[in-house]
């Protein structure tokens, strides 16, 4: 895998944002720290336009003093981190009240700031986010992958190549951050990850909650990478470090909004009974799992079985990163019945079209690890469009209709 310099490689959300600044006044670009939202910015306006950042203590006093005045001597500017001064979003609608132009407001932020009550509606209908998150590898390697386009169409195809064993567990381990990716020893990795949460909890925490037990959000995180791929059980999660229910319940929440867990959400429809509706909860990126779980090609190598849930994680993100650049709406789930037959993720457009991706990290698919998905076929009929257990090989093996194994690399093609 070539080492990642972000400008270097294409974001393909680029097109978008280049797409929302023609007719919309304000655009958000969300995602975690250092994902590469600054540089795609820079690279997208060119110094075309002034660039402020709110991480300058300086432009943060005065964002948070005065943020009128700030925004008040701004023609066509990009505000970096604005999560950090979170009022400043209605400066910014009362200028865009006054002056509508598409492309005033080119905005990154590190938080959900729409899920803050205060700022939630400063600029419903004027601003369009969009998302991006770290590395795929499919940006690494340079080719847009068309696997969610032609599985809602119930279409699989063999890649030209595969990613395979220790390639592949060297892919899972270093996630997408471009800073870990750099980083080739499991210890530097590690290393900036605890940086990483550290410098999070600091400032980003703070600047979006008040929070009682600052010094629990590292261990919350921690133990929440033991459940990552799991049902969330909060009062089991909670319970680990002396948290009730309720706040571990915002605490994580918390961590949503900073881009670092997500909970996904059981997938059902009325007429089908029986199903558990727990959300899951997965991290965004599988390297920055494996270094709060400690795991490294060596553990792997000793004790396989526990790169299942890693393996689960990075398709989950890989998957939500092509949602993210798809024009068609996507929503990602989970389905699990009270049988405990379950599919790892649900693909579902806005028009009801639906695919199960089942993930396997083996070399070997049996009849078994479709169990989940003949029942979704059953009863979904003609929506269902693709049932697939993602393994560890190189074949497209049918498995029935609509139904295969197919290789992991074919996420990528």
């Amino acid at each position: 895998m070539p080492e990642p310099m972000n400008s270097l490689y294409p974001r393909f959300v680029t097109a978008i944002v280049a797409t929302a600044m023609k007719d919309t006044p304000v655009v958000m670009i969300t995602g975690p720290r250092q994902c590469g939202k600054t540089t795609l910015i820079r690279d997208l306006v060119a110094g075309n336009r002034e660039f402020l950042t709110l991480d300058d203590d300086t432009v943060l006093a005065s964002a948070r003093s005065d943020p009128a005045g700030l925004i008040r001597g701004l023609h066509k500017s990009a505000l970096d981190e604005v999560q950090r001064a979170p009022d400043l979003l209605r400066s910014i609608k009362r200028s865009v009240d006054q002056d509508r132009r598409p492309g005033r407001f080119l905005l990154t932020g590190s938080a959900n700031l729409l899920a803050i009550p205060r700022v939630s509606e400063s600029l419903a209908g004027r601003m369009e986010i969009v998302s991006l998150l770290p590395l795929s590898l499919a940006e690494i390697a340079g080719h847009r992958p068309a696997f969610l386009k032609s599985a809602l169409k119930g279409k699989v195809s063999k890649p030209p190549g595969v990613i395979l064993g220790g390639d592949l567990v060297d892919a899972v381990l270093a996630g997408g951050y471009p800073e870990m990716l750099r980083r080739k020893r499991p210890e530097r990795r590690q290393a900036w990850a605890r940086g990483y949460i550290r410098a999070i909890v600091e400032r980003d925490v703070r600047d979006i909650a008040e929070i009682e037990k600052l010094d629990q959000v590292p261990r919350l995180l921690r133990v929440l990478a033991e459940y990552s791929g799991q049902l969330a059980n909060f009062t089991q999660v909670g319970g680990q470090i002396g948290l009730d229910d309720k706040t571990t319940r915002r605490y994580v929440a918390i961590l949503e909004q900073l881009f670092l867990v997500r909970r996904i959400e059981p997938w059902f429809r009325n007429h089908l009974s029986r199903l558990i509706k727990t959300p899951k909860i997965h991290f965004l990126d599988s390297g920055l799992l494996a270094a709060l779980l400690g795991i490294t090609a060596a553990r792997l190598a000793a004790n396989r079985a526990i790169f299942g849930r890693l393996l689960e994680t990075f398709v989950f993100s890989e998957l939500l990163k092509q949602v993210s650049w798809t024009e068609n709406r996507c929503s990602l789930y989970h389905y699990r019945d009270k049988d405990q037959d379950e599919v790892d993720i649900v693909v579902e457009d806005g028009s009801g079209a639906l695919i199960g991706i089942e993930v396997k990290a083996s070399a070997t698919v049996n009849t078994s690890d479709f169990k989940g998905l003949r029942k979704m076929l059953a009863a979904c009929g003609d929506d269902f469009k693709l049932g697939l257990v993602l393994y560890d090989g190189e074949t497209i093996v049918p498995f029935g209709r609509r139904l295969f194994a197919a290789p992991l690399s074919c996420l990528w093609h």
